[in-house]
């Protein structure tokens, strides 16, 4: 195949021989950037009715800025993603989606005939592409929140994270059902090309220590949602307090990683 960006065409060969000037739409910047970086191979895809042209874009990753601290980011079950600045993304509306999906895969299962098989396979396309869509729009709102104020962001280093949280069944059901994987990818990716700094830090303890005074302890935690130090009195939202936390591991992980190339 061939593409033709300036006339918003392409040229395909088929097994009927080559089919040529087919339209094809996109956003300006998709365009700016067929343009630009198309390199190798695209993939021609026939999704819910519609057919796609999947690009490869190769983009030169540009020079991260010097942050001015980092926005750390906390993965979670109520919440998706809390952010030391106090925000959180997709809380309940998000997880009864969530919860209606795994009640009906649930009776699809049961059944196991030909026709419930069948709306499994749509059901899990569907979740892929709703969970593929909120990560997307998570992800959007932390890197342009931590580009607007000129910090890096933080994030958990998830590896493990399935095997280390010690849950009770239905909240385990739910951590093993979202892709924080792919919201950690999303998340490198838009940072990379708005040039914000990321790095990863380890989340042991930090939603057990106290981002006031730094004191651990399991009995900081009197309940999932909240965080009340038993050594300074401090109380704050359980997700926030972790966020806090792993942004100041994140300001000390940068450091310690530039003054290993400053001294190189």
């Amino acid at each position: 195949m061939s593409w033709q960006p300036d006339a918003l065409t392409v040229s395909i060969w088929t097994v009927r021989g080559r089919s040529g000037r087919i339209p094809f739409a996109c956003s300006p910047a998709q365009l700016d950037m067929l343009r630009r970086y198309r390199r190798g191979e695209s993939d021609l895809v026939f999704r819910g009715g519609s057919w796609y042209l999947y690009a490869t874009c190769e983009v030169p990753e540009p020079e991260t800025f010097d942050p001015d601290g980092f926005l750390g980011v906390d993965l979670g079950i109520a919440n998706i993603a809390t952010t030391s600045d106090g925000v959180r993304y997709a809380g309940r509306q998000l997880n009864q989606v969530r919860h209606r999906n795994r009640r009906l895969r649930s009776r699809l299962q049961s059944k196991g005939t030909t026709s419930a098989k069948r709306l499994l396979g749509k059901l899990s396309g569907r979740e892929a592409r709703f969970a593929a869509d909120s990560n997307h729009r998570i992800a959007k709102q932390i890197v342009t929140e931590a580009e607007r104020t000129s910090r890096g962001v933080a994030l958990e280093d998830l590896g493990g994270i399935r095997a280390r949280v010690r849950l009770r069944k239905p909240q385990r059901v739910t951590l093993h059902s979202w892709a924080f994987h792919q919201l950690g990818r999303f998340v490198s990716y838009k940072a990379a090309r708005a040039r914000v700094p990321v790095v990863y830090v380890d989340p042991a303890y930090t939603s057990q220590g106290c981002s006031a005074c730094g004191h651990i302890s399991k009995k900081n935690r009197p309940d999932q949602a909240t965080f009340a130090c038993t050594s300074c009195g401090f109380a704050e939202h359980a997700g926030v307090n972790a966020a806090r936390n792993i942004a100041v591991r994140g300001v000390a992980g940068w450091a310690v990683s530039h003054a290993a190339d400053d001294a190189a």
